[in-house]
């Protein structure tokens, strides 16, 4: 298997409200660190916002991983703010519905990615379990468990969200623990709406 890298280094940025949500300040953080809703599946668009945000309040990030089966490009660098994050992939190390967040500090978040055609409600939901600090479920669980709730509410179940071709065995990136971290910030990042989320955001 093999993953994509795009080797641009002048992305477009996302005019729009980043939407992130965070465990607070001074809690220790449960499996997860927060949740960030993209509103895309493009790293070089979607991580500038996340990582201007995060630089303030954890230091200057420097790296970041994620599971390929969700993005379809996993740029080596990313521009972002005056600096360039380095990208790093795991195909079975990493859960495909997270990303892993390191600083110069050095910290880490661990992140739940909300899939980008989520809609509000949902998500909200999704970004509050994620931000609690009693949740001890994986990112991959809380999108299944949200999806059979989903179901049994009548609603069609949700199509994965999951590219083609992107099942192996763990290649690439630079770093070989994906596990949890750091504690939190504040709970949401923007204009305050449902759940905490921004308003009127497609």
């Amino acid at each position: 298997m093999t993953a994509t890298f795009d080797r641009s280094t002048t992305p477009v940025a996302l005019e729009s409200t980043l939407r992130l949500s965070l465990a607070p300040d001074g809690v220790r953080a449960g499996r997860l660190d927060g949740a960030w809703w993209p509103r895309s599946r493009d790293l070089l668009l979607e991580l500038p916002s996340l990582a201007a945000e995060l630089d303030q309040r954890w230091g200057r990030i420097t790296r970041i991983t994620v599971n390929p089966a969700q993005w379809p490009v996993v740029p080596r660098r990313i521009p972002v703010a005056g600096h360039v994050v380095h990208a790093g992939w795991f195909t079975v190390e990493q859960d495909e519905h997270m990303i892993m967040v390191c600083s110069y500090a050095p910290r880490r978040l661990n992140l739940l990615v909300v899939p980008p055609s989520t809609d509000r409600a949902r998500a909200a939901r999704l970004m509050s379990l994620a931000a609690d600090p009693g949740s001890t479920r994986t990112a991959g669980a809380l999108i299944a468990a949200e999806a059979a709730d989903h179901a049994e509410a009548g609603f069609p179940r949700p199509q994965a969200w999951r590219l083609p071709g992107r099942r192996g065995v763990g290649e690439g990136g630079a770093m070989v623990d994906p596990g949890r971290s750091l504690q939190g910030g504040p709970v949401v990042v923007g204009a305050q709406g449902v759940g905490g989320l921004p308003l009127g955001l497609a």
